[in-house]
C-alpha cells in the first residue's frame, strides 16, 4: 500500500502542476518530464525483484571474491587480513620478545596467502546458494537492511562453506607452506621451559577468518548498490534499486 501511494502522489502532483506549464522554463519543463515518467512507471513485478535480487548478490560476490583472491587481497586489507591466531597471542609475543618477530611475519603472511588462495573456490558455492533462493527471501533482501543480502548468504550458506572451504583451506595452507611455519612457531614456542603447551586448530581458524572477511567485502558491494547509481551497472538494478520500494 505504501508503494502504490507513492506512486498515485507523484501522478496527483503531476496533474496538479500542468496548469503552471505555460510558464515553465524549458529546465522545469524536463523535471516535470521525469516526474511524469516516474509516476506512470509500473510496479515492480516479481520477476523483476527475483532477477534483480540475484544479479545484484552475484555482482556483489564476484567483486568481492575477486578482490580478495588476488595476492595481497587479505594481506594487504586491514579490514579482513587474518592475525596471529588470538588464541595463542602468547606465543606470538613471547617468540618476538626473544627475538624471532620474523618468523611470526611469516606466518601470518603465508596465512593470508592461504586464504587468498581458498577464496578462488569460493564463488560456485555462494551462487549455488543464490540458485536455491526463494521470491520471499527476495523481497525480504529488497525492503531490508542495507546488508540484508549478506546476512542472508551468511545464515544460508556458512555451515555449507565451513565443510566446502576447510579441505580448500587446508590444501592452500599446506600449499604456501603455512603450516610449516605454524609447526616451526608451535615448536619453538612449546620448547620454551615452563610454557603451557598450545596447538589450536589451524585449518579451522583460517577458514572461520576467510569466509568472515568474505562476507566483509560481498556486504561492502552490497551498500554500493544499495546507495550508489554507478554502481547499478545494469537496466535490472537500477529499476529494482531505484525503485521507491528499494528505498524504504
Amino acid at each position: 500500500m505504501a508503494f502504490m501511494f507513492k506512486i498515485f502522489s507523484r501522478i496527483a502532483v503531476a496533474f496538479i502542476t500542468l496548469a503552471m506549464i505555460s510558464g515553465c522554463t524549458t529546465q522545469q519543463l524536463a523535471d516535470f518530464g521525469r516526474i511524469l515518467e516516474g509516476a506512470s512507471e509500473a510496479p515492480l513485478t516479481t520477476a523483476e525483484v527475483d532477477a534483480g535480487l540475484r544479479e545484484a548478490l552475484i555482482q556483489g560476490i564476484s567483486v568481492g571474491a575477486d578482490e580478495v583472491s588476488k595476492v595481497g587481497g587479505y594481506l594487504n586489507n586491514p579490514q579482513i587480513r587474518i592475525p596471529f591466531p588470538p588464541e595463542v597471542v602468547r606465543v606470538e609475543n613471547t617468540l618476538r620478545d626473544i627475538g624471532m618477530g620474523s618468523l611470526v611475519d611469516q606466518f601470518v603472511a603465508t596465512l593470508n596467502r592461504g586464504a587468498e588462495e581458498a577464496a578462488k573456490e569460493a564463488k560456485p558455492v555462494f551462487i549455488a546458494a543464490i540458485r536455491q533462493m526463494t521470491i520471499q527471501d527476495a523481497f525480504a533482501i529488497l525492503r531490508g537492511k542495507e546488508d540484508e543480502a549478506t546476512q542472508f548468504l551468511r545464515r544460508t550458506t556458512t555451515g555449507e562453506l565451513t565443510q566446502r572451504f576447510s579441505p580448500i583451506i587446508s590444501q592452500a595452507l599446506d600449499k604456501t607452506e603455512a603450516t610449516k611455519y605454524y609447526g616451526d612457531i608451535v615448536s619453538t614456542y612449546n620448547a620454551i621451559p615452563f610454557v603451557q603447551q598450545v596447538n589450536p586448530d589451524l585449518t579451522g581458524y583460517a577458514t572461520e577468518r576467510a569466509i568472515d572477511g568474505l562476507f566483509v567485502m560481498i556486504a561492502r558491494e552490497e551498500r554500493k548498490i544499495r546507495k550508489d547509481p554507478v554502481a547499478r551497472t545494469t537496466e535490472i538494478l537500477k529499476r529494482v534499486f531505484g525503485s521507491p520500494e528499494a528505498q524504504g
